[in-house]
């Protein structure tokens, strides 16, 4: 079947990119590793021996890098619905977290013991359609919170994509209920014309 126009630019664009240049000769499984490390510069949130779950993780490039910052006495568990490849030092589980399995697993692997931070660059699959894309992610912003409260330490962190649009503000409210501080950030790395955020929740209250 043949490429759009819109489809084609897009792949062109993307392998002219420089993080996806970069990626490849950094050994990064995706360009939105680099999304991660500029967070992580500007607000040094990953921390030696810390314990952090990554959502929707495949294909591993945010995982790679909080194995980086947490050290040997650290701890990463990955989740997502898609197979991702093996990574040395990350424990990955492949299921809907959802699941009540699921999320017994993640405790199993975690020893129970408290996360530091949930971090998720999780995005819905686009239909291209407003109206029913933004209810989407909104969804997965929603499960990505209802996780982070079931597993964070007090005082822990979540980190999350969003888009804005409708059911942004509601989010943020939520969020501001929930942690003590809550800041938006706009990675070098994130596309200028996506209209993708990174909300840093900082401070859980329990």
């Amino acid at each position: 079947m043949a490429r759009s126009k819109s489809s084609s630019e897009w792949l062109q664009e993307h392998f002219k990119d420089q993080y996806v240049l970069k990626s490849q000769k950094d050994g990064y499984r995706s360009r939105a590793a680099y999304k991660l490390l500029q967070i992580q510069e500007k607000d040094k949130l990953i921390k030696q021996g810390m314990n952090i779950v990554d959502l929707g993780s495949a294909p591993g490039g945010w995982s790679q890098v909080a194995r980086q910052f947490v050290g040997s006495k650290g701890k990463v568990v990955a989740l997502d619905i898609l197979p991702m490849d093996q990574l040395a030092q990350v424990e990955f589980i492949q299921g809907d977290f959802q699941e009540d399995s699921v999320l017994e697993e993640l405790l199993k692997v975690l020893n129970n013991q408290p996360v530091d931070l949930v971090i998720s660059d999780m995005a819905p699959n686009v239909t291209g359609v407003k109206a029913v894309d933004q209810p989407k992610s909104m969804y997965l912003l929603e499960l990505a919170i209802d996780l982070a409260d079931q597993v964070l330490k007090p005082q822990g962190s979540l980190l999350m994509k969003v888009f804005q649009g409708e059911g942004f503000q509601p989010l943020l409210a939520e969020l501001r209920k929930r942690y003590q501080k809550v800041i938006t950030r706009k990675p070098d790395a994130s596309r200028s014309r996506s209209s993708e955020l990174y909300l840093l929740a900082k401070g859980f209250k329990g």
